[in-house]
């Protein structure tokens, strides 16, 4: 029989010898990116290096074994066994069967392409497989930025971008980053399924100078951006009233923020169980309990800390990407629970975090959404991702997050995340579906990230913004039961 995939990956760590009758699979790190109606390949290698001649078989399938998408089986395609959609668009590459690798080159690429792969590779009795990610997406060009003349009591630019796939989101942003407000977008598809877009900006600030247009990929989490500097003599001739109109804007504006803010404060209270403030005393929360490690739910190739606080690697030097994952002690099953993560190199490494069922599947192929019982947040080489039920959604983040705070409402059915280094909401699940006991969850998907639990007093105050005098912290307490 063959090692189990999520143990294969300890053999080079552990110093174990693969005999000649062993062998690993391994595919590429990082997704395979192709363009519609284009070509990809999916290529797996063997470890030791070996002659590809000799095995059994070769399959490349989707999540079930009986989804072939290529049979390669005593030396001879076999076509009956693959499914029908893949059928004369697939073709095995074997220029480099003698040096152990081989690749399956899919024609035709459309979006349902999109996804996991697997490639299994057998001899004799004993097989091995490896994990691939196709992704169809295309990035397209920089956008074009010109100025189209005075609209609307204002100058209106123009944004426009072409050969975009899947469909990209636009945003104008000013010179500090914040977003503005699109006047128009429109978007086209060609006869190759590539989008093109155009947005309008209506500018009517005169101060404000500079503007960007960005055009984002969501699927390769990239972005292409092109910023204009706007002088003042392009503005339209100022007239008498518009000192009075934009006192007046300024005043409704700042009713709406001063709205927005005790909103955003009472909201906040009620997710994070805002405890109660009685003047400038703080009620405190009894017993607060704090999360540490379980060391028996610990991926081997982990390290857990004396402490149960901490997680790294045995071994950093290594680059592999696999279910290496710890779980927290204790259990959340009602009441509302807070804990803080410390992420060092989490801006330049890979990891996930957040909570999970106790029920879920953790072994063999799975991957992170609420449909599988898993509610997350993470970082990949492309940027950073809430695993949601359809993939995958792009997080914009002001800081890079040295802290990350995880906020559980189980009677809400709200699990949250906070950037500790800025104080800023990252993400919410909401009316979340659980059932039975939730775990603290902590994956690290490269050796060159660890994660510490921080430990606290017993509270941690959040701010909504700038605290002047007379403001009052909001309060979050570790652990509510």
């Amino acid at each position: 029989m063959a090692v189990p995939a999520s143990a294969s990956c300890l053999l080079p760590l552990t110093g174990t010898s693969v005999s000649t009758e062993e062998f690993l699979v391994f595919g590429p790190s990082e997704p395979i990116v192709a363009a519609p109606g284009g070509e990809a390949i999916l290529p797996c290698s063997l470890f030791p290096v070996m002659s590809v001649e000799n095995m059994e078989e070769l399959r490349w399938f989707r999540s079930r074994f009986s989804e072939a998408v290529f049979v390669y089986r005593n030396q001879q395609e076999q076509k009956e066994e693959q499914m029908a959609k893949y059928s004369g668009r697939t073709w095995l590459v074997k220029d480099q069967f003698h040096q152990g690798k081989a690749a399956v080159r899919i024609g035709n690429v459309q979006e349902p392409d999109s996804g996991i792969y697997v490639c299994f590779f057998k001899r004799g009795l004993f097989y091995e497989e490896a994990i691939l990610e196709l992704k169809v997406a295309v990035m397209g060009s920089v956008p074009e930025v010109h100025i189209k003349g005075p609209e609307d009591g204002g100058l209106c630019v123009v944004c426009m971008t072409s050969g975009w796939y899947p469909k990209p989101q636009v945003q104008w942003r000013d010179s500090r980053g914040e977003r503005l407000p699109a006047s128009s977008e429109n978007h086209t598809e060609d006869d190759e399924g590539l989008f093109s877009m155009k947005t309008t900006l209506v500018v009517r600030d005169s101060s404000l100078g500079n503007v960007t247009c960005s055009t984002f990929n969501p699927i390769l989490g990239q972005e292409k951006a092109m910023g204009m500097f706007i002088p003042e003599p392009f503005f339209p001739q100022a007239s008498p009233w518009i000192p009075a109109f934009a006192v007046s804007v300024t005043m409704m504006g700042l009713l709406v923020l001063g709205s927005i803010y005790f909103l955003r404060r009472e909201h906040l209270s009620k997710l994070l169980g805002c405890l109660k403030l009685k003047g400038p005393l703080l009620h405190q929360v009894p017993s607060p309990r704090s999360v540490t490690l379980d060391p028996d739910s610990a991926h081997p190739i982990l390290a857990i800390s004396q402490d149960r606080m901490s997680v790294t690697w045995k071994d950093t030097t290594m680059c592999l990407d696999g279910l290496f994952y710890v779980l927290g002690t204790e259990g959340i099953s009602s009441g509302r629970c807070y804990w803080e993560v410390k992420i060092k190199n989490g801006d330049s490494s890979r990891w996930i975090l957040g909570v999970c069922r106790e029920d879920v599947e953790r072994e063999g192929l799975y991957f992170e959404s609420p449909e599988k019982g898993f509610w997350t947040v993470g970082r990949t080489s492309s940027g950073y991702w809430a695993y949601i039920d359809n993939g995958r959604a792009s997080l914009s983040l002001r800081q890079v997050p040295e802290s990350v705070g995880v906020f559980v409402d189980y009677s809400e059915g709200d699990i949250s995340f906070y950037n500790m280094s800025d104080m800023s909401h990252i993400f919410s699940f909401h009316e979340a579906s659980f059932s039975g006991t939730l775990f603290p969850y902590f994956r690290l998907r490269s050796g060159d990230v660890s994660m510490i639990l921080t430990p606290h007093s017993g509270h941690l105050g959040l701010h909504l913004g700038p605290c002047g005098p007379g403001c009052s912290p909001i309060w979050v307490p570790e652990c509510l039961v």
